[in-house]
């Protein structure tokens, strides 16, 4: 719709221009003219009319409708204004993509990375850009792209749907979050699948992420393996790759020993530096101090009782359910659950034990704007049984109200801005330190000056080990940010 007038909606990876070039091919068709006699003899005269007289008038209107919406939309100019290092950056980017083919843009989140993937595509005299992301985020970068009115034609898609793409020669493609294409020893299906995009359209190829290696400094390998002079392509596969550039340790798993190939050089960011350019917060004039704050919460004695009993014994039997921890690691899980409230049988069924930390949580922060973050699906009910009609999970129905949000602490971390919240609440925390760097930022903006996050563990828990823990990697995601290029 264009108003009130209805309009043809556009082609997938079409430009204005294009889309006015295939309306004006289909008017030339469907109004198409010829001349008729009208009348006899003397009073005969020649009249143009339609070749095509069964055509639904509703059709030649939106034809009509379009003409004019596209000659229109081609008339504008964009409405950005790339900030001063954005342009720098688009600068020195469109070298560095036209020098070797590819381009990392280590960006920290909030500084506009995308925009500025964008702004270099731009002045590349490009035809087609394929630009593959979460799907959550698919909206606002077409919101971006149709303010920036590029001179190239734009498909974004998220990385599950891959195989649906059209037949197009890309010419750019731009993988969003590439962090998420980085697990090893061995190469994801995502990985696998952008590497046969590659080979198939040798496009050049721009990377985006603001915690490019958050667990190893060897998940950058699976990032760029497909790209033919990445820096590691003389490595045939990964463990090739790890015998130069990773400590290569053993760890006991279930009584086994397994190498351990987490233990990446900094070599490796050095090796990809020609490639990269990063950018921090702190460059970008943000002066964000994000505090963070362990709050403890008592929990419910059968909460404890059942976590004795499992530490005990393996496993507790109910009356119906069986809670069953027969490895470590299904132990370390059972206990990750049960210390916030919730527990999965080994039926598959899940319950709410405790709400103590729900019941916590809206205590704590009664009258304020709160962005929540939970990790199992069970927590969610929990907050739901507490928070009632104050709790929403649709961002559109947390901007603008006054409402709180929840989260999943993975489909949340990336790609959506919780602006609006007074802070920032985990009602659990994850394993992976990618959650933990993208999630606490999703309240920074560059106007914002101060951000709390509030970590909600339960005493005597395990959730302050795993907190431990995964601050440990902050050296992966910083290190990219230090001016190595000075040493």
């Amino acid at each position: 719709m264009w108003g009130d007038k209805e309009v043809f909606s556009r082609k997938p990876f079409y430009s204005d221009e294009e889309m006015l070039r295939s309306v004006e091919r289909l008017d030339r068709v469907i109004n198409a003219k010829v001349q008729r006699t009208v009348g006899r003899g003397r009073a005969a005269t020649k009249v143009e009319v339609n070749k095509y007289r069964d055509v639904d008038p509703i059709v030649r209107e939106r034809i009509s409708n379009s003409l004019e919406y596209y000659a229109e939309q081609m008339k504008k100019s964009s409405e950005i204004e790339f900030r001063d290092y954005q342009e720098a950056i688009i600068e020195k980017g469109v070298r560095v993509l036209k020098d070797t083919g590819f381009l990392y843009l280590a960006m920290e989140v909030r500084t506009g990375k995308t925009l500025t993937s964008l702004g270099i595509c731009d002045r590349m005299d490009v035809d087609n850009v394929l630009f593959i992301t979460k799907k959550k985020a698919i909206s606002s970068i077409t919101a971006d792209s149709n303010k920036l009115c590029p001179s190239y034609s734009l498909f974004v898609i998220n990385y599950e749907s891959m195989h649906k793409l059209p037949e197009v020669k890309w010419d750019i493609v731009i993988l969003d979050e590439a962090h998420s294409i980085g697990a090893f020893p061995k190469p994801s299906k995502r990985a696998k699948d952008v590497k046969a995009i590659v080979k198939r359209h040798n496009p050049k190829v721009i990377l985006l992420s603001g915690t490019p290696t958050p667990e190893s400094y060897c998940q950058m390998y699976h990032q760029v393996y497909g790209i033919p002079n990445n820096p590691f392509a003389e490595f045939k596969n990964f463990y090739r790759f790890a015998d130069k550039y990773a400590r290569v340790t053993q760890k006991k798993i279930n009584g086994l020993m397994i190498n351990d190939y987490s233990k990446g050089l900094d070599t490796i960011l050095k090796s990809m530096r020609p490639f990269t350019i990063n950018f921090s917060q702190k460059e970008a004039g943000f002066k964000v101090d994000t505090r963070e704050h362990v709050l403890q919460v008592d929990m419910s004695d059968l909460t404890y009782s059942l976590a004795a009993r499992l530490k005990k014994d393996l496993v507790v039997e109910g009356k119906d359910e069986v809670i069953l921890a027969d490895t470590p690691v299904k132990l370390m899980m059972k206990l990750h659950q049960l210390y916030s409230g919730t527990i999965k049988f080994e039926s598959g069924k899940s319950t709410v034990l405790d709400l103590s930390k729900a019941e916590f949580i809206k205590k704590q922060f009664e009258g304020k704007k709160i962005g929540i973050f939970y990790k199992f699906k069970a927590e969610l009910e929990a907050l739901k049984r507490v928070f009632k009609d104050t709790l929403v999970t649709d961002l559109d129905k947390f901007t603008g109200t006054d409402k709180n949000i929840a989260l999943q602490i993975v489909s949340g971390r990336e790609g959506i801005s919780l602006r609006e919240a007074e802070a920032l609440v985990y009602y659990n925390i994850d394993f992976s330190a990618t959650s933990y760097w993208q999630s606490r930022d999703r309240m920074t903006t560059k106007e914002r000056l101060e951000s709390d996050v509030y970590w909600v563990f339960s005493r005597g828990g395990i959730e302050k080990d795993i907190y431990k823990a995964v601050t440990k990697k902050r050296d992966f995601t910083v290190n990219h940010f230090k001016k190595l290029h000075k040493e």
